[in-house]
């Protein structure tokens, strides 16, 4: 597949019925949860502009998407985005649109004067250190991250 043969576009409220599919898909594999919350979770976020959500087009179908959060850093003064989410089809993969998306996310960050774009690699997946690698991005040389984390229980 080449590049012209998808789009990858800012999602929009109108846009989440098409993305609700894929977020189920990737919270269930990530997090081992398929619960209804995604349609309400993401019209809340885009409806709050608390995220910004790229999404990979095929002949008129989300076959991917990325997710973005806004934090600030008070040493540099600027924002920075914390990507949170990136999925793509199984149909899909293979074919750039990951690398692609993680892409607009890097222009994106240059397009709002962001001073970094952030995101979390989970250990399970060792894979994704060398793909973000091979983008650009590289461990943090001045932060290790630390967090509390709430237990959730299965149910919430």
């Amino acid at each position: 597949m080449k590049s012209s043969d998808y789009r990858i576009e800012r999602a929009s409220a109108r846009d989440v019925a098409h993305i609700v599919p894929l977020f189920d898909s990737y919270r269930s594999f990530f997090a081992g949860r398929s619960d209804g919350a995604s349609r309400g979770f993401l019209e809340e976020r885009l409806a709050n502009e608390e995220s910004v959500i790229f999404v990979a087009w095929i002949a008129g179908e989300a076959n991917g998407f990325v997710q973005l959060y806004p934090l600030w850093s008070s040493w540099y003064c600027r924002r920075i985005w914390f990507l949170s989410d990136l999925y793509v089809a199984q149909a899909a993969r293979g074919c750039g649109i990951g690398a692609q998306l993680v892409k607009r996310v890097v222009a994106h960050a240059d397009e709002t004067a962001a001073s970094s774009v952030m995101v979390e690699l989970p250990r399970r997946e060792p894979h994704l250190a060398k793909f973000y690698a091979s983008l650009g991005f590289a461990k943090d040389d001045v932060f290790e991250l630390a967090r509390y984390s709430r237990a959730v229980p299965k149910d919430e």
